[in-house]
């Protein structure tokens, strides 16, 4: 009874905190201003409003529970962001699966349906992190539960249709969404999302690499990556001669060898990842006469010598920690390097994370998710890019799945999207975008032929081009 009665005592103060915890910025009850509406939210506060023309836009952190299942156990602040446009228009729910830009933009669908954008920032990275962290708390559930509870306190704001969206870890992050809380969204568009479903069978990706693009071009990749081994003592110099002059260091992954491995071996996944098929011309020609300053700056460009030192690592600790607990992480091989050149080939997540932090892998999570979109995917699309290594393992849906579709765009990368399609999937996939978000014309309805965004393009808010982070994260 009395550990009863404390754990009762623990929440009704959690709850008076959740409460009160925007109290600084709360506005009056009845008020009419967005802004004021928003900090109306009990939990809401407000970091910075931004103006942009023909939106209102709002940085926030939102209070949130460390454990959405026992939520007594504390709370962190959570920063969302809001493209406010207007209330009567659908909502688009986006997240990057990182930390979230405080620069307004607007994703894809937003534009499509000319609707508001709420984005989030992925817990555990910074400055979303409880202090201190217990990383147990780190997972899928915990993360779309994130998402449910800003839903539930938004959707009386922006009562129009939802959908949500994401690239890359941000689409895998919706699908997740989409499988705890299925009734939330009214449809969800998935970008790019990987879905490595056995995490020890990854041969799907060494057939990629075999057949991607030209066989010129893997030719002149596979020979600036074996090069780079072959020359790894006068490179190594140079790249300790580099850390030295930028103060990087090599705790986490061990040794600067094991550091300089790991980018050589991500230079032709990232030159897949990051580069178009015509970005061939850049790549030199030659490698076995190319000056040791060619092969450096080619690796650099592509794979960046900072990724795997402790301070390239520090930002993504909450990535590399989910993907070996529950992602997943791709293993490849390299048929055209001597085993002698190959140290440690592809080196597991648990490599680039803190040992202090505890990591166990949880096979059963993806195959959860995958049997789950397989058979009750609903108003579910998936977009993937024909040459993005990261799609060498999609999402699929069977029979069980109602009006949900995987689109691939060709010769696109990482970055692929909606616009990319070839012109019959892209008017279906802009057509079913619009009916979910409620806002599809008579035309479009039908004859979705017709569909085409209803907002126009904005070169400023509308960025369309995959952003480089280097190192192999999706």
């Amino acid at each position: 009874m009395r550990k009863a009665l404390r754990w009762l005592l623990a929440l009704t103060v959690l709850i008076g905190a959740l409460s009160t915890a925007g109290a600084a910025t709360a506005a009056e009850p009845g008020a009419t201003d967005i802004k004021d509406r928003l900090l109306a939210i009990p939990g809401m506060s407000l970091v910075e409003e931004k103006p942009y023309p023909g939106y209102r836009f709002f940085v926030l952190t939102y209070t949130q529970p460390v454990d959405h299942r026992n939520p007594a156990r504390g709370t962190f602040q959570q920063r969302i962001t809001v493209l406010h446009k207007d209330v009567a228009r659908p909502t688009v729910f986006y997240t990057g699966g990182y930390n979230v830009s405080t620069t307004p933009s607007r994703r894809e669908p937003t534009q499509i349906v000319d609707g508001n954008q709420v984005s989030m920032e992925y817990r555990y990275f910074t400055p979303s992190r409880p202090a201190p962290a217990d990383w147990s708390k780190l997972d899928i559930w915990q993360a779309a539960s994130d998402q449910h509870r800003i839903f539930e306190a938004l959707k009386p704001l922006y009562p129009e249709n939802w959908i949500s969206t994401g690239g890359s870890k941000g689409g895998m992050t919706a699908t997740y969404y989409e499988r705890f809380y299925p009734r939330d969204m009214d449809g969800v568009v998935a970008y790019v999302a990987p879905n490595d479903v056995v995490n020890k069978e990854d041969s799907a990706y060494d057939r990629f690499f075999a057949r991607v693009g030209t066989q010129e071009c893997r030719d002149r990749l596979n020979a600036v990556q074996r090069e780079a081994l072959v020359r790894r003592e006068p490179l190594e110099k140079k790249y300790q001669a580099y850390a030295a002059e930028n103060g990087y260091t090599f705790d986490t992954i061990g040794s600067l060898d094991r550091a300089y491995e790991a980018v050589v071996l991500d230079y032709v996944w990232g030159f897949w990842q990051y580069s178009l098929l015509k970005d061939c011309g850049e790549i030199p020609a030659d490698a076995k006469n190319a000056t040791d300053q060619e092969i450096w700056d080619s690796v650099d460009a592509i794979s960046g010598f900072s990724a795997y030192t402790d301070q390239g690592l520090e930002t993504y600790t909450p990535y590399y920690y989910q993907a070996g607990t529950q992602l997943g992480a791709p293993t490849i091989h390299f048929p055209h390097i001597e085993k002698k050149y190959i140290r440690y080939g592809y080196q597991p997540p648990r490599n680039f994370v803190p040992r202090e932090i505890p990591m166990r892998f949880q096979p059963w999570a993806m195959r959860d998710i995958d049997t789950w979109v397989r058979h009750h995917a609903r108003h579910m699309l998936f977009v993937y890019g024909e040459n993005d290594p990261w799609g060498a393992e999609p999402f699929r849906v069977d029979k069980g799945a109602k009006d949900s579709y995987v689109f691939t765009a060709p010769g696109l990368n990482h970055g692929a999207n909606v616009a990319g399609l070839v012109p019959e999937e892209k008017a279906l996939a802009t057509a079913r975008i619009l009916e979910w978000a409620g806002v599809a014309p008579a035309a479009v309805q039908a004859d979705p032929s017709a569909a085409k965004p209803l907002a126009r393009f904005d070169a400023k808010l509308d960025k369309r081009d995959v952003e480089r982070e280097h190192a192999l994260r999706p």
